[in-house]
C-alpha cells in the first residue's frame, strides 16, 4: 500500500509567471531531473515528485513564490515542456496540466502508449479514476482544476492534482504514486497538501471499507429514488461521541502561511547557514577552474549548494520550502528579486556537469554533490548573519545580479504606454 508523506496549507494565489522566469524554470527543472535520473534512476524521480514537501521545495528553488499554490501549475508546465524533447532518452512523459489540458490526459496517455509500448488505455482509466477519487470519494470542498500525469516507459507513474476553494483562498494538492498501489479506493495517496477546513468525507480511508461496500449494496437493493426519499425523512440526530481517529502515527504537516515575505520561523536557519558555509568551504576547492570563468563566482556556488540539496537531500530536509527560495529569490520579490545572472550561471554549470557525466566524466556532478554533503556536515556548528541580514544583502546586490520581479514587468509596461502616448 502506498504511504502518505504529509500535508500542508497552500494559499491560493492568482497572477502569472512571466516569460523571463518560465523559460528559465523549464531549463533548470529539466536539468535537475536529468541529474536525478542519472544519479538515482527514473523511479527515484517519480518518488520525489510524489512527495509533497520535495515538490514545493523544487518549485521554490526555481524562483516561484515559495509558499504559493502556483508552484504546482508552473512546475508541471515546466516539466511538460522541458522533458518532451528528452522523452526518448529519459523514458519519461508528462501529460495533462491545468484546465482544458487536464481533460486531454487520457488521450495523451493512449497516444504515448501506442508509441512506446505501455498500456495507454489502462493508464487512461487510471487517470480518470484518480481524478474521480479526489473529487468524489474525497469530498473536502476543493474543486479540481489541475491534473498532471507523469509516466515512465515501463508504465510506472505519478499523479499530481490540485483543487481550489475560492472563497477561502486555499488550494489543496494531491499526490499519487503507482509504486505499491494495490487499491484505488483505500488510502491510495502518497500525500495530500492543504488546509484542514471542517468535516471531510474521506471514503478512501481504510476505515470506510464497510461504508463503501454498504453504499453499493444499498444502491442495488433500493435504487437511487428510494434512497433520496429516505434521506429526506431523516431527522437530525445527536452527534456521536468522538472516537479515536487511528492508532497510526501522526504524519508530518507542512503549514505554508499567507504572508509573502520569508520570516525566521519559515526557515531552518542552521541548514541555510550550512549551505552558505559549504559554498564558502567547498567552492574554492571544487570549482577552481569554474571560478575563473567570467560571471561565475561565490554567489553562483551558493545557489548550487541549495540546488544540490534538492538533487541529493533526504526527505526530512524539505520541511522548510522558504529556505530554498534563497537560491534564486522569488518572482514577487520575496525574499529578494530573482538574480537572473546567477540563475543563468546555475543552469549553465548544471547543464555542463550533466552533459559531461553522460560522457563518463562525472567530476563536475560529483563536485556539486559534495556541496550537499558538506552542508550537512557543517550545519551542526555553522554560524552566520541573521535571516534579515542575508535578505538585506541580497536585495542590496540585486542590481548587480540582474534582479527582477513581476513588478518590473508592470513598470516597464507603463513606461511603454507613456512612450506610445507621447508619440
Amino acid at each position: 500500500m502506498s504511504q502518505r508523506s504529509g500535508s500542508a496549507d497552500l494559499p491560493l494565489h492568482g497572477g502569472y509567471v512571466p516569460k523571463w522566469l518560465s523559460e528559465r524554470m523549464t531549463r533548470l527543472g529539466t536539468v535537475i531531473c536529468e541529474a536525478i535520473v542519472h544519479e538515482y534512476g527514473r523511479d527515484e524521480l517519480l518518488r520525489r515528485l510524489a512527495h509533497p514537501f520535495w515538490f514545493q521545495c523544487f518549485g521554490a528553488v526555481m524562483g516561484m513564490d515559495w509558499h504559493s499554490s502556483g508552484i504546482t501549475t508552473s512546475v508541471i508546465g515546466s516539466l511538460k515542456q522541458g522533458l518532451r524533447p528528452l522523452s526518448r532518452e529519459l523514458g519519461l512523459h508528462v501529460c495533462g496540466g491545468r484546465g482544458r489540458h487536464s481533460r486531454k490526459t487520457p488521450e495523451e496517455l493512449v497516444t504515448i502508449g501506442n508509441r512506446v509500448g505501455f498500456d495507454g488505455v489502462a493508464l487512461a482509466t487510471a487517470s480518470r479514476l484518480v481524478a474521480k477519487v479526489d473529487s468524489a470519494a474525497l469530498q473536502d470542498g476543493f474543486q479540481l482544476y489541475l491534473h498532471g500525469f507523469i509516466v515512465a516507459d515501463d508504465g510506472k507513474w505519478v499523479v499530481v492534482q490540485q483543487g481550489m476553494k475560492g472563497e477561502a483562498k486555499q488550494a489543496r494538492r494531491y499526490h499519487w504514486l503507482s509504486e505499491g498501489l494495490r487499491n484505488f479506493v483505500e488510502q491510495p495517496h502518497t500525500g495530500i497538501e492543504g488546509a484542514g477546513q471542517g468535516t471531510i468525507i474521506n471514503l478512501t480511508d481504510r476505515r470506510a471499507a464497510s461504508s463503501r461496500a454498504g453504499q453499493v449494496d444499498l444502491l442495488a437493493a433500493m435504487g437511487p429514488d428510494a434512497i433520496v426519499r429516505e434521506v429526506a425523512r431523516l431527522e437530525p440526530r445527536p452527534a456521536p461521541k468522538p472516537q479515536p481517529e487511528t492508532d497510526e502515527p501522526m504524519l508530518p504537516q507542512l503549514f505554508l502561511p499567507d504572508h509573502h515575505d520569508v520570516r525566521p520561523a519559515d526557515v531552518v536557519l542552521k541548514r541555510l547557514h550550512g549551505s552558505l558555509a559549504a559554498a564558502a568551504d567547498r567552492g574554492p576547492k571544487d570549482f577552481v577552474e569554474l571560478l575563473l570563468v567570467p560571471g561565475v563566482g561565490a554567489r553562483t556556488i551558493k545557489s548550487l549548494a541549495m540546488v544540490a540539496e534538492v538533487m541529493h537531500g533526504a526527505p526530512y530536509r524539505f520541511s522548510d520550502p522558504g529556505r530554498f527560495s534563497f537560491a534564486h529569490g522569488g518572482k514577487d520579490g520575496h525574499p529578494f528579486p530573482v538574480p537572473l545572472k546567477v540563475y543563468d550561471q546555475t543552469i549553465r554549470v548544471l547543464k555542463s556537469a550533466v552533459t559531461r557525466a553522460k560522457l563518463g566524466q562525472g567530476e563536475e556532478l560529483a563536485a556539486i554533490k559534495r556541496l550537499d554533503v558538506e552542508a550537512r556536515r557543517l550545519e551542526a556548528h555553522a554560524t552566520g548573519p541573521s535571516l534579515d541580514q542575508i535578505i538585506a544583502e541580497e536585495r542590496a546586490l540585486a542590481p548587480l545580479y540582474g534582479g527582477r520581479t513581476v513588478a518590473d514587468d508592470v513598470a516597464e509596461g507603463r513606461t511603454r504606454q507613456r512612450a506610445q502616448s507621447a508619440a
